[in-house]
């Protein structure tokens, strides 16, 4: 099998592979409950953006079978099958996406400590794209800044190679570790996606407003998109929109909807 790199992709990334078992519906195959050892499917929260008052983006968060919590999934991945929870997690995103229509982006985490080679690991989301027909440039990947990365340089690469692969990339919970900078100066990823707990009162807490006005002139001199996430009242979504944040997401335009596409209310969008 052969797929087409999107225009501008180095033509050299190896993209031209032969399936994990021979076709794409093989590779699809790894989002069965069978292969991870529990069942698990997903909700879908927007991210909206305020000025042009359109939904940019859906994330994908992980659920169980009956719209558990998502530590209910979680708990159960361990060193034996979390390289293949990972790929499961790929194939029923954007199977999910497809089977609801969605027509923005979608944005999935994964797994960086799962991701042994890029390149193979990409298999199986280029087939599950390919099968579902969903275009591989409204795929998003984002990483919590916390996740314990054992090896820092072979994190950025694994990004790089994403990113060059024609996916975009995000760091979710920028600011809840101690890594952020470090991360920014190793690699600059397509979106940051600032901490709930920065944001929180955001409108009556200096200290926060300060750093997250120092975030976001960082962010433009970067050429990096910024997400403010956990947004829940009229005043934070008024402060960051004043400091320069157009992307939010947060129980205030809508909560995640499990197996479907959430409706935002108009009037939450800023004026």
């Amino acid at each position: 099998m052969k797929l087409v790199p999107p225009p501008g992709v180095n033509p050299t990334f190896p993209i031209d592979f032969k399936p994990l078992a021979g076709t794409p519906q093989d590779c699809v195959d790894c989002g069965k409950a069978e292969r991870v050892g529990f069942e698990f499917d997903y909700a879908f929260q927007p991210i909206v953006d305020v000025e042009r008052k359109t939904v940019f983006a859906h994330e994908a968060l992980v659920r169980g079978p009956n719209g558990e919590g998502a530590y209910s999934v979680l708990s159960q991945v361990n060193e034996q099958n979390r390289y293949r929870f990972d790929q499961a997690c790929r194939v029923k995103a954007i199977r999910g996406a497809s089977q609801l229509g969605i027509q923005e982006y979608v944005s999935i985490n994964f797994l960086p400590n799962a991701i042994y080679k890029p390149e193979v690991c990409i298999r199986t989301t280029l087939a599950a794209a390919q099968v579902h027909n969903f275009p591989l440039d409204r795929i998003i990947f984002e990483v919590t800044e916390g996740e314990r990365i054992e090896d820092g340089p072979w994190f950025a690469q694994i990004l790089r190679e994403y990113k060059r692969c024609g996916f975009k990339t995000a760091i979710d919970d920028f600011g809840a570790g101690y890594a952020g900078m470090k991360l920014l100066s190793d690699f600059q990823p397509d979106i940051i996606k600032i901490d709930m707990d920065l944001i929180r009162h955001i409108d009556t807490n200096h200290p926060r407003q300060v750093i997250v006005r120092s975030l976001v002139r960082l962010c433009e001199e970067l050429n990096i998109q910024v997400v403010a996430e956990g947004i829940e009242t009229l005043g934070e979504r008024d402060f960051l929109r004043d400091a320069g944040i157009r992307l939010m997401q947060g129980y205030l335009f809508a909560k995640p909807a499990f197996r479907a596409v959430a409706t935002v209310d108009a009037a939450v969008y800023a004026d």
